[in-house]
């Protein structure tokens, strides 16, 4: 499928039509959009042929897809407000919906909510769409919206999206399609926020998640936590035609060699977390590609500030500078990564400080910095898994470096299976890894705020708070930048987490699969690949 010269649109536009072009756009659906955004008709008519005959491909409805996953846990859940791995959000976004969704350019798109409005930020107005219906025969209401985002802020539900509804003061039904939405301070990211994971909409009153009853393309069938998901195609689904396959069964297959071999045997269509060093395999096996999508994700060293061993500020700052980025992208990620520098803000997003200085790989400061910690000539347990991203042969470049200076690192292994639930946060020194959110206040919100639910490392910072809430209500541009730089050097400098690299997410797929896309905030599609990839065997 080649590319098609747009030269009269925005890169926004071109996402755009590429995704409705892929989607099965006809010539005059095409030609009816260009007009809306003020083309001529004749340069409407150039671009809307080029295009059509560049995506001549149609997508095909029918047969039944097989997804392996690279994660699986007895934790999984059908609750959205308790999704936390990738395997929770690929299942979600089969069988539900949420007022947004996120573009390809982190753009919220109308689902659910057709369309918003603020004039300050702190009252939100949302219109809902009418005729859409859950999978048990109800109809959606503005009740579901409210019961669905009030929910978070309840002790009793333990949700893991408390860092974005937390200044939500009240969800009031205006009528049965329209919702007000009141914050507790501006935020005029909140119609990004409503695009993600955890922020999807299921029926006023639920209390038993057992049946995952949503609005979604795919009904539940069978779900079994650390087993499998099956669902089929929902044909009351709101955007009618637009979920092709027939069935999904998604199961979790945590050794990488064994969703490869699954792959290549035909066993499954579609496969995710590969590993750069097998690129190359992928790319000369006949009948399988690979999808790479450009992120903001990361893996990170966690040490936590709480710990009595890793815990002091010494301690963080010799292993920053123990860290070998450009070893660790080489050997590891190869071309699939870029540097970081110990702050989640990455060079493609929003707000990046370019003037921050890049930490350098230096054992001689990290020598000072650990003596001073005092854990010179003892042994730190750090624990690893092979199956968290690459993180198994992060933690071996990091042992290998800290030998060399006369510390010992003992790296404990523990299995892929489990981890998410049973070490991740649990470990004072270890590893996590975190799928780029859509703006720098939901990932510095979730990750680093004081009362973050992703908080790692434990660290407090009331200053970093204070800036974090300025921004968020900061409507001058510069000055809001310049407060995301500020926080992304306190982060740098200051929090018990060490960012290596930013890598791509890369995923492989039968070349029969057809109609993914780049969608940054995580693997296949941003997790939301089920409506929109079709088979065509």
């Amino acid at each position: 499928m080649r590319d098609f010269e747009t030269p009269y649109l925005s890169a926004r536009a071109r996402h755009e039509l590429h995704h409705r072009m892929r989607r099965g756009a006809s010539r005059r659906d095409v030609m009816k959009m260009l007009v809306a955004s003020g083309m001529t008709i004749a340069s409407a008519g150039l671009v809307a042929g080029s295009a059509t005959s560049a995506f001549a491909a149609t997508p095909k409805r029918g047969g039944d897809l097989k997804v392996a996953g690279s994660s699986s846990s007895t934790a999984e859940t059908l609750d959205p407000a308790w999704f936390r791995s990738g395997t929770d959000y690929a299942r979600g976004f089969m069988i539900y919906n949420g007022l947004t969704r996120l573009d390809g350019q982190l753009t919220p798109q109308p689902e659910l909510a057709t369309e918003w409005a603020s004039d300050d930020g702190k009252t939100w107005v949302f219109k809902l769409r009418q005729g859409v219906t859950f999978h048990d025969g109800r109809s959606f209401t503005a009740d579901d919206v409210v019961f669905s985002l009030l929910r978070h802020n309840d002790p009793a539900t333990a949700s893991r999206a408390t860092s974005y509804t937390k200044d939500i003061t009240g969800v009031t039904a205006n009528s049965p399609s329209e919702v007000t939405i009141t914050l507790a301070s501006a935020n005029f990211d909140l119609p990004v926020a409503l695009g993600t994971f955890n922020l999807m909409i299921v029926p006023a009153g639920t209390t038993d998640f057992a049946k995952g009853i949503g609005t979604g393309p795919y009904k539940l069938d069978s779900f079994e936590p650390g087993v499998r998901s099956l669902v089929s195609r929902y044909d009351g689904y709101f955007k009618d035609g637009l979920q092709f396959v027939d069935t999904i069964e998604y199961f979790g297959l945590p050794e990488e060699s064994s969703r490869l071999n699954a792959l290549r045997a035909g066993e499954v269509n579609l496969t995710t977390g590969i590993n750069p060093r097998s690129s190359r395999l992928i790319q000369t096996t006949k009948g399988v590609e690979l999808f790479v999508t450009k992120s903001g994700t990361y893996s990170d060293l966690i040490m936590q500030k709480t710990d009595a061993t890793v815990g002091s500020d010494d301690f963080a700052l010799g292993m920053k500078y123990l860290l070998d980025r450009q070893t660790i992208q080489n050997s590891i990620y190869r071309d699939f990564a870029t540097v970081a520098n110990d702050q989640p803000i990455a060079p493609t997003m929003k707000y990046f400080n370019e003037s921050l200085a890049r930490r350098e790989f230096d054992p001689e400061k990290a020598k000072f910095h650990l003596q001073k910690a005092g854990v010179m000539g003892q042994s730190i347990p750090l624990v690893a898994s092979a199956g968290v991203g690459n993180t198994l042969d992060m933690a071996l470049i990091l042992q290998q470096s800290a030998k060399e200076i006369g510390l010992t690192i003992d790296v404990q292994r523990v299995p892929v299976d489990g981890y998410w639930s049973n070490v991740w946060m649990k470990v004072p020194f270890g590893f996590g890894t975190i799928t780029q959110r859509p703006t720098a206040d939901m990932i510095f919100s979730l990750c680093y705020a004081s009362d973050g639910a992703y908080n790692s490392s434990k660290w407090k910072s009331d200053k970093f708070d204070q800036a974090l809430l300025a921004a968020r209500v900061e409507t001058n541009e510069d000055k809001r930048a310049s407060l995301y730089a500020d926080m992304q050097e306190m982060v740098s400098n200051e929090a018990g987490s060490g960012i290596p690299v930013f890598f791509s997410n890369i995923d492989a797929h039968s070349s029969s699969l057809k109609g993914l896309e780049p969608i940054p905030t995580g693997n296949m599609m941003g997790y939301a690949f089920a409506e929109n990839v079709w088979l065509d065997a």
